[in-house]
């Protein structure tokens, strides 16, 4: 067994601004929220986000499941986009607001369900004096159930006419409101400057709400998320960011391997902040892309934390790849191995699942991997393929410890398991083979989760 030749590895460095978790609602928007009676425990299940009265529309861009059993809100949503937007495909358009439902996913309710859907719409459009097709939406919650429509539709037109407010305690409600089995709201925020049409500094805010503990894999999932900021940007600008963003993200982080029907990420731009409209390849999109990418990074690990049955925090770092598509490729192997989150969650030191998980690594779809920044004709090609590993220019390391350089590595059992009981564990991966890096995040995985699972619906 070899004794460690270079110092050991330590956790890769971020050039990204620091993300606060308060609730911080950028200007422009308002929310709100409501207890409804969709979810059985009687908690707030229902959340309006939208732009304040005498603003013209937010520019939005989305990003949805690749599941293809698509829930009936994304398919609205969809539709909605397709309207304002006719060239976004559905992936950006102009919005006055969100509604999202919890406690009942409305997926795979056939006609019926989209019927349910189109009567909400409705209703939010009255409550915020606009179009229905002006309006989107998100749910969550058990698949197979239809929504009370009937019912709330009413209720939601009234909660965005009356209800709604400006202020951080009602983005915190709908954040909570959110949420199904999370244990705790997730909120992230960043302040920025950017520059006005003078070229002036004036300040920006970049704020997200996001929910989802389960059914959480990258597979353009983005669970459900509302990332909100008070620059200028056009649609087409704010989706070219958001893909970059949740390509590094949301598309690292998994909870069980399971991808959802319902998983939707909304980007919404009022231009409040007076900025000049941000444009693509300007410093001013790579700090507002940035700012986004540490506000969902943010989300994204709070999620893992609080994994169903979660009692770890899994970040996995790679570095040495040879490009980033191989380096989050293996990141994300690692992080998805049930061997390796039953391991961590045993405190076993096990590096041979890390190892072998990295071995198995396979890179993403085609769209992903552009959104990472590979060409097209690339990504199609590379798609699906193995990442690029060489076990003799394999280094792992556990908590700081170095327990694999090519060959295994003496390493004090004891201590690195007494490591190992922290409630976030860093695995770092070097793959000695070029300059790619990248991360994913993760949970380990306990008999909590298989219970709650299993019990689910009843």
């Amino acid at each position: 067994m070899a004794t460690p030749s270079l110092a050991p590895l330590g956790p890769l460095a971020s050039a990204l601004p620091d993300a606060s978790k308060a609730a911080v609602l950028p200007r422009g928007f308002r929310a709100a929220s409501a207890q409804m009676g969709i979810k059985v425990s009687r908690r707030p299940d229902v959340a309006v986000v939208c732009v304040e009265p005498g603003l013209p529309d937010a520019a939005v861009a989305a990003v949805y499941t690749s599941n293809a059993v698509l829930a009936a809100p994304i398919l609205l949503s969809r539709r909605h986009l397709e309207k304002t937007a006719p060239l976004g495909a559905g992936a950006y358009g102009w919005t006055r607001g969100v509604v999202c439902t919890a406690g009942c996913a409305n997926a795979a309710t056939g006609a019926e369900g989209m019927a349910d859907q189109e009567r909400i719409a409705r209703g939010l459009a009255r409550g915020l004096d606009t179009q229905p097709e002006r309006t989107l939406a998100m749910s969550t919650g058990i698949i197979g159930t239809r929504l009370p429509a009937d019912r709330l539709s009413p209720e939601i037109a009234r909660l965005a006419r009356e209800g709604a407010a400006s202020d951080a305690e009602a983005l915190a409600g709908a954040a909570e409101a959110m949420r199904t089995t999370d244990s705790h709201p997730k909120i992230a925020s960043v302040q920025l400057t950017l520059p006005d049409q003078a070229g002036q500094p004036v300040p920006v805010t970049v704020s997200g709400i996001a929910k989802g503990v389960g059914m959480i894999h990258p597979r353009m999932a983005t669970m459900l998320a509302i990332l909100l900021t008070d620059a200028a940007a056009a649609p087409q600008v704010l989706h070219a960011l958001l893909r970059e963003v949740t390509a590094r993200t949301w598309d690292q982080l998994t909870v069980d391997g399971d991808t959802s029907t319902n998983d939707t990420c909304f980007l919404l731009a009022s231009g409040a902040s007076a900025t000049a409209p941000v444009q693509l390849g300007t410093a001013a999109a790579g700090s507002l892309r940035d700012a986004l990418e540490s506000v969902a990074r943010s989300l994204a690990r709070q999620q893992a934390a609080d994994g169903e049955g979660a009692t770890t925090l899994i970040t996995c770092q790679v570095s040495g790849a040879a490009d980033v598509a191989d380096a989050r490729a293996v990141a994300r192997s690692v992080v998805a191995s049930s061997l390796v989150k039953a391991a961590v969650h045993g405190r076993d030191p096990n590096w041979g699942r890390i190892a072998a998980a990295a071995g198995n690594a396979r890179l993403a779809d085609a769209t992903i991997l552009e959104a990472a920044g590979l060409p097209s004709d690339e990504a199609r090609r590379r798609a699906g393929g193995p990442a690029t590993v060489d076990p003799s220019r394999l280094r792992i390391a556990l908590c700081g410890v170095d327990v694999f350089d090519g060959v295994p590595v003496s390493f004090d059992r004891d201590a690195l398991r007494r490591l190992m009981e922290a409630p976030e564990l860093l695995i770092r991966v070097d793959l000695g083979l070029g300059e790619g890096s990248g991360e994913a995040f993760g949970c380990d995985l306990t008999e909590r989760y298989v219970v709650e699972n299993s019990e689910y619906t009843s």
